[in-house]
């Protein structure tokens, strides 16, 4: 495994996940093997075969080994995938950018390699004691850039844990904060609920006196009814008996002006106005014809 460049500590990180696939791979063959041992106890009972019977039972064997394979290229692939998140979030702490060129995964020459490998040396790693802690990548030396570094991220995580402890006071003060306005809020709902309640107690009197001004309105203008209503049918009664009594002076007065006349008619100055009219009648009667008899066109 020299040729892949790996010192002493990462070698047996690969070793260990070597381990760990080949454990998966030992399982789901014998997964796949008890599949065709099970096909054997419960189909493989008769001498003789249909060509149906036979297609059908190795299409049902066909379903279950594919579902048996396809788990465990699924479950491989999501394997890598966590491992290659935990060496990614490793790197990060020493910031580190790691890539990865997908061609590599298909070159045929290394794959030949680690197939050697985990048929020869991998059988002689057993004397290489197993790490129970945690694997954590770390810098090669303490020298040079990887001194740097450290110091960096001393200084980064005691500026991170100020700035934590920064977080922390101000979160406190954020949540008094919020305590004092939920408190602020609570009283100005109270506040506005009592000057909702003492509105609407002002409101309802301010009603209940605009109600009683118009009750007593309304009543004195029903009472100014009636009473006008009186009055109207007391003028109308006197006025009809005004009428009655003007018919009956007019009438007493045309009786008295008759009663009049006829005294007047009875009296001597009465007669000898009227003889004196007879005779002027006469008279003038008299001239007219004279007039007539010397004056006949005129």
């Amino acid at each position: 495994m020299a040729e892949f460049g790996f010192n002493e500590h990462h070698q047996n990180e690969i070793i260990n996940y070597m381990r760990f696939a080949r454990s998966k791979r030992v399982l789901r063959l014998k997964a796949i093997d008890s599949c065709f041992e099970e096909l054997k106890d419960s189909r493989l009972v008769e001498e003789t075969f249909t060509v149906d019977e036979v297609k059908e039972m190795l299409d049902e064997l066909q379903a279950v080994v594919r579902g048996e394979v396809e788990m465990e290229l699924i479950n491989t692939a999501h394997t890598n995938v966590l491992l290659l998140r935990q060496l990614f979030s490793q790197a990060e702490k020493f910031y580190l950018r790691l890539q990865s060129d997908i061609s590599e995964l298909e070159n045929r020459e290394l794959l030949e390699q680690v197939a050697e490998f985990e048929k020869t040396d991998f059988k002689t790693t057993d004397k290489i004691n197993k790490e129970t802690s945690k694997p954590k990548l770390a810098p090669l030396n303490e020298s040079g850039v990887s001194e740097l570094l450290n110091k960096e991220i001393v200084r980064l995580q005691e500026e991170n844990d100020k700035l934590r402890a920064r977080l922390r006071t101000l979160e406190s003060q954020a949540m008094s904060a919020l305590d004092e306005k939920s408190r602020a809020e609570r009283a100005l709902k109270d506040l506005q609920r009592v000057q909702g309640e003492q509105q609407v107690a002002a409101q309802s009197k301010e009603i209940s006196s605009v109600e009683d001004t118009v009750a007593a309105l309304k009543e004195d203008y029903e009472r100014s009814l009636s009473a006008n209503v009186a009055t109207q049918k007391d003028l109308q009664d006197n006025l009809i008996s005004s009428k009655h009594e003007l018919l009956r002076v007019q009438e007493q007065l045309a009786l008295a002006e008759k009663e009049l006349e006829k005294k007047f008619q009875q009296t001597a100055a009465y007669r000898n106005m009227k003889e004196i009219l007879t005779k002027k009648n006469e008279q003038i009667k008299e001239i007219r014809k004279r007039l007539q008899r010397y004056e006949p066109n005129e």
